[in-house]
Parts: structure tokens; sequence; C-alpha cells
């Protein structure tokens, strides 16, 4: 799906008294090519956890899907820029984000949300599924 200045309200709204993680990736970012089989290992194994893919750099969509279905993602709630990533976008989604990938916000039932800069630690991840009652 596509995304633009303005969605992340609409996202977050759709998510309430929900737990979700929100996963931010790049076709460009050397880490994120290299997690990202490791998010589709994690989706297929943890199947009622939700989990949204936004793909943030200039990139065509031919290369987005591509890298998706390579790491079996293709069937997941995924959304890619269509205008540039800017300041705006980054301030709009946590005014404290300068855009660096791969980053991960997780979003508590409550709304509380933790951002986390980097590679995912996938047992720590599902142990906050768990915890939070996937």
């Amino acid at each position: 799906m596509p995304y633009q200045k303005g969605d992340w309200e609409s996202i977050l709204k759709k998510v309430t008294d929900e737990k979700v993680v929100i996963h931010f990736w790049g076709v460009t970012c050397a880490p994120c090519v290299k997690e990202m089989p490791l998010w589709g290992k994690f989706t297929h194994e943890n199947k009622n956890a939700k989990i949204m893919y936004i793909q943030v750099d200039d990139v065509s969509k031919q290369m987005v899907e591509q890298m998706l279905q390579k790491a079996n993602l293709s069937k997941g709630e995924n959304f890619y820029l269509t205008t540039a990533f800017d300041e705006y976008l980054r301030y709009e989604i946590d005014p404290q984000w300068r855009g660096e990938t791969p980053m991960t916000i997780w979003i508590d039932r409550d709304g509380r949300r933790t951002r986390k800069i980097g590679t995912t630690n996938f047992l720590e991840l599902k142990r906050w599924f768990q915890k939070n009652n996937l």
C-alpha cells in the first residue's frame, strides 16, 4: 500500500487498543536486506503477531516488491513511500528519529511506544508479544 504524509495518524487509529510492531526498512539499507528474511521467518512462526512494514527509501515499487517476496513478506501489511522520505515524514512518526534504518516501533495495547534503532532481537520481540498476550 502506498504511504505518504498524514498516513501515520491513520495507521495509529487503525491499531488502537492493539499490540503492534511497525518496522521501518529500506531496500538500500544493508542491515535491512540481511534482516528482512528473519522478519519473514518470525511472521510465519508467529501468525497472530500484528506487524506492519513501511519501506522508507527512494526506490522503485518493483525493488520493494522483490525484496518483500524474497523475505516471504509479500502477503503482509506492507507500505511503500510515494514521496521522498523527508524530515516532515520522520517528524510525524517520531520527532526524535533522524531517519536511520532499520527502526522499529513497538506499541502496546495502552498506546505506549518503544522505539528501537538497529536490527531486531527476535527473541526479545517474541517475549514482548507473549507478555502482551499474543
